[in-house]
This record gives C-alpha cells, structure tokens and sequence, in this order.
C-alpha cells in the first residue's frame, strides 16, 4: 500500500482524509460551489453591450419560477435580452464548463496524472478534422452542408467519439497488460494523425481556414435554447455516471492490486468512467467549440481549497467549473467590447500558466 502512494497516486485511500476533516467542510464548499453558479448567473445576464440592473435581473431571474410575478421594473425589449439571449448562453456555460471540469477531474482520477484533461484521448483533434470537413466541403460546394445549423456539432460530436474509439483500439493492442499510460499514448498519436488529416484540409481549402478557426477557437454564441435542449441530456448522463463512481477513483487511487484486493474491477472502473467523461466531452465541444484548460484549472483549485478526495473533487468540479466559464464567457465578451474575444483565447491565457505551474509542483508525471 505504501509503494502504490508514493508511486501512483496523489489521492489518499478512500477515508483517510475525508475523516480527518470536520463534516461541515464539505457542506460549506458545496454552498460556495452554488453560491458561485448564483453569481454567475447574475453577472452573465446583467452584463453585456447592454448593461441592466443586477437587482432587476434577479428579479427577473425570479419570475421564471411558476407562480412568482413580480414587477422588475425592465422594458419588454430588457426581458428578451434577458430570458432569450443571454440566459440561453450563460447556462450553456454552466453546462460546459461543468463538463470539462468533471471529465477532467475524472481523467486525472482514472490516469492517476495531474494533468489530464478532457482532450487527453484525442477528442479536440477529432472534433476538429470532423468539423474542417464540413466545413470545406461546404465551402467547396456552394455551402450545402454548412446551411444546416445541426450539422457542426453533430459532425463535432460524432468526430469526438470516433478519436475516443479510435484511442480505445489503438491502446487495447497491449493486451491485458495495458495500463493507463497506454491510453495516454495512445491519445497522442491518434492527435498527431488526425490533426494531420486537418491539416492537410486546410491547405487544400484556404477559403474555409477563418470559418474553422472562428470554431476552433471557442464560443459560447448561441440564438436561444436549442443548444441547451441538445446538450442537456449528455450532461445530465455523465453527471449521473461520474458522480456515483467517485468513490471507486479515490479506490483506483492506491493502484489496481489493492483495488482489486478490496473488491473493485479495476479495469471496468476505468473505461466506464472514461467512457462517460468522453461523451460528455464531446457534447461540450459539439456545442461549445474548443475550449481548453477548464479541464486542468478547476479540478486542481478545488483540490488545492476543498481537499484530495474525489467524492469532493468531482461535485465541486462541476459546480465551479460552470461558474469559471460563464465568468470567462462575461470577460470575453465585455473586454474589447463591442468586439467579442473568442472565449477558448481567454481560457488559454490563463491556463497557460497555471499548466506551467502544475507541471513544476506536480510530484510525478505518469510514464
């Protein structure tokens, strides 16, 4: 058990931190994590080219709920602003941002590495070649296929499951002694290939190269709830999945003979909670672009504020991991107002340094 710590895992076995700590840690982390999501809200809504009362937002906010009718003092054309633009958007924040956050909370768990994050198995790089390719062939034909507003993130989320699979068979042919540094590797080199195909797209279509990077960039832009509606039940699944294994991470921790010893399938675990992160990765970037560092910011914050157990890591993850991309989403565009900054520029400029960070004070890097 000692050699598994010190080798494997950042995390203590399950109970040996979670006891040391008063009970009602949790609970006031849990409010934090709520209150920031309240917060949020408010601000995403409230701010903007048009600036509204935060007071009569939450008014607002409040008449959304059956039998509330108050008088929030806004004009017909502030309470379209609110309920039909900038609402839709900043729960499509919540939603993605709360995504990334617990897969990559999830991936660092299964991979026992500090800095996995939810493009760890080739997902922005297959979004991305699945995305140039409508793209440029729309372009190339007139714009066919680009004239469906379903199109992008269908072809995002069916390239992003294919990198995953793709990763999967590829790190299976190590046969029964795979271990998770296998699938990292695995995720590198089907990035390396498909970003390559991307690539080659880009050269032979130079007139698609601002419409694609526009998307790989990241945004938030939505025209009202159809994203939500689409991206809802994903995050609902993986939310529900995640959730009820984290207590297997903080198991999978202390490495895969004593989680063995203890009852746990330690290979089953695994790809299960990879599986769900991994769709609920690719339903974030269907709808959302490439937005990246959400992964790695939030899951390593809470861990550093809240504590080293996933059964505290994964529910604050997603709480503060909407919180932190509706807020960014507020940054970007209000910054170079009436400009809008693509969100993942913004996401990038401060997850840069915190990976530097990371990487210098993480105790070991998965090899």
């Amino acid at each position: 058990m000692r050699t598994a710590l010190s080798r494997g895992s950042s995390v203590p076995p399950a109970g040996m931190d979670t006891a040391s700590r008063p009970a009602g840690l949790r609970k006031r982390w849990l409010a934090a994590g709520v209150g920031a999501v309240l917060v949020a809200v408010l601000a995403g809504v409230s701010l903007g080219p048009v600036s509204l009362p935060p007071g009569s937002v939450a008014v607002e906010l409040l008449n959304l709920l059956p039998g509330v009718r108050l008088d929030s003092g806004l004009s017909e054309r502030e309470i379209a602003i609110v309920t039909e633009l900038r609402l839709p958007r900043v729960v499509l924040g919540l939603l993605v941002g709360g995504l990334l956050a617990l897969a990559g909370g999830a991936y660092q768990g299964v991979f026992r590495n500090p800095l996995a994050d939810p493009y760890l198995l080739g997902v922005a790089a297959g979004a991305g070649l699945a995305v140039t390719v409508v793209l440029t062939l729309g372009v190339g034909a007139g714009g066919p296929l680009t004239g469906l507003p379903v199109t992008v993130p269908l072809a995002a989320f069916v390239g992003s499951l294919g990198a995953v699979t793709m990763t999967y068979l590829l790190g299976a042919a190590g046969g029964r002694s795979r271990s998770p540094a296998t699938l990292i590797l695995a995720g590198v080199a089907v990035s390396a290939f498909l970003a390559a195909g991307q690539t080659y797209l880009l050269q032979r279509h130079a007139e698609s190269i601002q419409s694609v990077y526009s998307w790989l960039l990241g945004r938030l832009a939505t025209a009202g709830w159809q994203d939500v509606r689409l991206v809802l039940p994903y995050f609902l699944v993986t939310s529900l999945v995640v959730l009820l294994h984290r207590r297997e991470l903080d198991v999978l921790s202390v490495g895969d003979d004593e989680a063995a010893s203890l009852g746990l399938h330690p290979q089953r675990s695994r790809y299960l909670l990879i599986a769900a992160a991994s769709l609920g990765t690719a339903a974030a970037v269907s709808a959302s672009g490439l937005i990246g560092f959400v992964g790695i910011i939030v899951p390593h914050l809470v861990r550093m504020l809240a504590g080293s157990s996933y059964r505290v890591i994964l529910p604050l993850s997603l709480l503060f991991g909407g919180a932190f991309l509706a807020l960014t989403d507020v940054v970007a565009r209000t910054a170079a107002a009436p400009q809008e900054i693509p969100i993942g520029v913004v996401t990038a400029l401060l997850g840069g340094p915190f990976f530097v960070l990371v990487l210098r004070t993480a105790r070991r890097v998965l090899t």
